[in-house]
Parts: C-alpha cells; sequence; structure tokens
C-alpha cells in the first residue's frame, strides 16, 4: 500500500492540475492519470525513506491526544522543540502523523503545524 500523504504539497497539487488539464484537452485518458498518481504516489515514499539523510528530534512539553486510525497514528502535542544539529525551533501546537507503527519518534516522516508561528531561538 502507498500512502498519498504527498499529493497535497506543491509538487503533488501541481502534478494533479497538470493531469487535469491534459485528461481537458484529450491528450491522456484518465485512467492513465490514476496511474501516473500511483506512480508519483510510490516514488516520492520510496525517495523520502531511501535519500533524505537529515533528522529532526523534538520534544513536547505536553501529549494532549493521540489515536491510531486506518493504520495511522496521530499525536497531539503542546509546546514542542525541533533540533536539528545546530537549528533549533519552538511550536506551541503541533499534530505529527506517522503511518503504521510509531518506531522512534525522533524520525517522522510527516508532520503537520497547527501554529505556524515557529520563533527560531
Amino acid at each position: 500500500m502507498t500512502y498519498q500523504l504527498y499529493r497535497n504539497t506543491t509538487l503533488g497539487n501541481t502534478l494533479q492540475e497538470s493531469l487535469d488539464e491534459l485528461i481537458q484537452y484529450g491528450q491522456i485518458t484518465p485512467q492513465l492519470a490514476v496511474r501516473v498518481l500511483i506512480q508519483f504516489d510510490k516514488s516520492i515514499n520510496a525517495a523520502l525513506s531511501n535519500r533524505v539523510k537529515s533528522r529532526v528530534t523534538f520534544k513536547a512539553a505536553k501529549l494532549n491526544t493521540y489515536r491510531f486510525c486506518d493504520n495511522v497514528w496521530t499525536l497531539m502535542l503542546n509546546e514542542v522543540e525541533f533540533r536539528e544539529v545546530h537549528e533549533f525551533a519552538k511550536v506551541d501546537k503541533m499534530s505529527p502523523q506517522r503511518m503504521s507503527q510509531v518506531d522512534n519518534l525522533t524520525s517522522m516522516p510527516g508532520y503537520h503545524l497547527l501554529d505556524r508561528n515557529m520563533d527560531p531561538l
């Protein structure tokens, strides 16, 4: 199973818009567009798991809630500090998500910030 989490990125949205235009002008079929999106999902997931070497660790003052639904962990955290070697940032609220089981919270591939006012220290 390939996760479609990255279709909502700028790259994923642009790809979908381009495919919609190509379908509208009759240059490709809707079936081909679906195959392209499935390949995008596979490629982006493989690239992120194999090629990304940097790691960000984070520490939260409070875990508000957590849930495991449809093979996705979602954590609601408050007062979160991020660290990457010499960089440091702090946010008030955060909701990271991880596909399948959480093996190591410091290596989550995707997270969504609820409060995007990050103050680098």
